[in-house]
């Protein structure tokens, strides 16, 4: 399928999302994604499980920047599991791992370790244990969310973790997007990115869902390290006010993708 046809196809499918009632959309998220790769049958999520390499490559990035927050003796949660392919490599470095995810399509089925659990959600919930988990990730899972429902799944996750563990979280930065299909089309985020966030929006979300802290990181290629927020608000403010063929253009540049891409570790108070 062209780009154009996936880009179509996702617009329509986020619309009905957009414009569904609250209690409707805990149905219709895993449905909706269903149907998404049903009928984009070359969505990247399906086919990279089809391309070893790619796979290994891009487990092994999230893996660079979450590996100093996962000790051995840690109940891991991934949210936004997709195919699983991290939470696999996951349950080598940690005592057990929770998988959630919206769609089983995407995981296709296959066989997890032994420490692995795949928990089904509907969107909004983490159904899991409360206060079970040390360390709860997603990657690429806050902009796929009804903006009326990030709340409530930040507060899930918030539940679900233990006094003193923490929340990490990678997510596209609103101002240097938009970073979904629509990129190509589009200078907002109309396809499944429901909502791409800046940094005070994400962090003030996070505070209000419980977290009593939000640490902000930059880098990129296995390099990664602690910033001020006031830096990252800076970088914002100026790309802000650039035109946007000039701000797509810096904002793909390694140094300011580094910088933007929002990857923040919130944690619960003890």
């Amino acid at each position: 399928m062209q780009v154009r046809e996936h880009y179509e196809v996702e617009i329509e499918l986020a619309e009905r999302l957009r414009r569904a009632r609250r209690e409707e959309r805990p149905l219709l998220y895993g449905r909706l994604y269903d149907e998404l790769f049903e009928r984009v049958t070359d969505h990247p999520q399906l086919t990279r499980k089809n391309t070893a390499e790619g796979q290994r490559l891009d487990v092994e990035r999230q893996l660079s920047f979450l590996r100093p927050h996962v000790k051995a003796q840690d109940v891991f949660m991934e949210v936004g599991a997709g195919d699983c392919a991290l939470s696999r490599q996951v349950a080598n470095l940690c005592w057990s791992v929770y998988s959630v995810d919206v769609s089983p399509v995407i995981a296709g089925g296959q066989a997890l370790p032994v420490n692995c659990e795949f928990v089904l959600s509907g969107g909004c919930d983490v159904p899991v244990p409360p206060q079970s988990v040390d360390v709860a990730y997603s990657n690429q899972l806050m902009e796929h969310l009804h903006p009326e429902d990030a709340q409530a799944q930040l507060q899930s996750i918030q539940q679900a973790i233990r006094p003193g563990g923490k929340y990490v979280c990678v997510t596209p930065n609103r101002i240097s997007g938009p970073w979904d299909v629509s990129m190509y089309f589009d200078e907002v985020a109309r396809g499944f990115h429901l909502r791409e966030y800046s940094v005070d929006e994400l962090t003030n979300l996070l505070v209000r869902s419980g977290f009593s802290r939000v640490d902000i990181y930059a880098g990129g290629r296995g390099v990664f390290m602690r910033v001020p927020k006031i830096v990252v608000r800076v970088a914002e403010a100026l790309l802000e006010k650039l035109p946007y063929s000039l701000r797509s253009r810096l904002a793909h540049w390694m140094p300011v993708r580094g910088l933007l891409g929002l990857r923040v570790v919130a944690w619960k108070a003890v």
